[in-house]
Formats: structure tokens, sequence, C-alpha cells
């Protein structure tokens, strides 16, 4: 069954960089990449490494999560939450009900969306009013988190739990084998990478809370 149709990620981003008044070679400046590599994001005839998105996303002060929003016809900026996380989420249920992507999401109602250096990453839910990218995510053979090799590093905390598969998980100056039942946690200002060098798709259930830049 076919995943949930999710707009496309670069037109998403040129929209971001349009709203705050940025011209296309300022942010390749500020990620440290060619413009003609941001443009190609931007019309959608190459897609970022896992590391080049976080680093546009914390350079325009957008979530991840909102990349997903589908229903919205602006990228909106992660909200900060004041009070009660639960009591903002309930009146954003019923504000907006068409935001809201659960309670319970079926296979097929996964929003997915493919990244460099092969990586996918599905949306497993989201909760109106929280700052959480909550995706099952998958590394094909050969697939690293970052095309060029380097480490990256953003804001949030990061928790995995691997299902299948092998992966390999550069912390800082340490290099861990992930298998099957073993979980990470850690904070995302961290340098990390993932990798995987196996025969075998590596797939895993990642949380990452509170990475998006106010």
């Amino acid at each position: 069954m076919p995943s949930a149709a999710v707009p496309p990620v670069g037109a998403r981003i040129r929209q971001a960089r349009l709203e705050r008044g940025m011209g296309l070679r300022a942010l390749a400046r500020e990620i440290g990449v060619s413009a003609s590599l941001v443009s190609q994001i931007e019309t959608g005839k190459s897609q970022p490494s896992v590391s080049t998105l976080y680093a546009i996303t914390t350079a325009l002060g957008i979530s991840v999560e909102s990349l997903f929003d589908a229903s919205a016809d602006t990228v909106r900026e992660s909200p900060v939450v004041a009070g009660s996380t639960v009591v903002h989420a309930l009146a954003a249920f019923a504000a907006d009900p068409g935001r809201r992507i659960g309670p319970l999401v079926g296979t097929g109602e996964r929003e997915t969306i493919e990244l460099d250096s092969g990586v996918v990453w599905e949306r497993l839910g989201h909760v109106p009013g929280t700052d959480v990218d909550f995706l099952l995510v998958t590394y094909r053979p050969g697939g690293s988190s970052s095309s060029g090799g380097g480490l990256m590093r953003h804001a949030g905390t990061e928790h995995g739990y691997l299902t299948a598969g092998e992966l390999v998980l550069t912390l800082g100056f340490d290099e861990h084998v992930l298998r099957p039942g073993d979980a990470v946690c850690f904070e995302s200002t961290t340098p990390h990478r993932y990798r995987n060098d196996s025969a075998e798709p590596a797939v895993g259930v990642w949380f990452v809370a509170g990475q998006s830049v106010q």
C-alpha cells in the first residue's frame, strides 16, 4: 500500500527561505554547500542528505516536522508551547483537526520523505503543539546520514531504537554498532553520523524532541 503524499521538500524549503528574505547564495554560505546544490534541492532535482536537511532547517529557523505538514499553506515555525503541552495540543486538535496525524496511523497512511544517500523517513504521527519528529527510519545498504561523510549536529534530544539490520553510529569520538534491540539517546548537539555498512536495510524508530530553532 503506498504511503501518503507529502509536499515537495524543496518547495517547502524555498518558501521558508523567501519568507525570511534570505537569498539562495546566503543560505548556501550559511550551511557550507554550493548555491547550485541548494537550487537543485529547492527545484526537486536533488534530495538533501539528513545532515544537509538539518543544516537547512536550522539556518531557516524551522523544524523538520514542518516539512511534513501537507495541510499547511505555508511552512510554519514550530510553536513555543507555554504552559501545559497537553492542553495546548488538545486546543490545537479542536482548532485545526486537519493537522492531526493520528492517534492511529496505518501502514499505508504514513507520509514519506526520501532523502539522499539511501535514507527514508516515514512520519509515524504528530500531536499539534508539540515539537517532535516521530519517525520510522530506513538506511538502505550503504546509506548514510551524511553524503560527504562528515558529522552533523543540530538542536534537540535524539532517541532511537533499531528493529532490523545493523547501523553504525559515530558519536563524538566514539563509534558504536547498533543491532536489533539496541537503543540510543543523546543530545543532538553532539557531533554524530549514522551509516549502514551491511548488505541489508537498517530500520528503526527515531524520536527527536525540541529540534526546532526559534
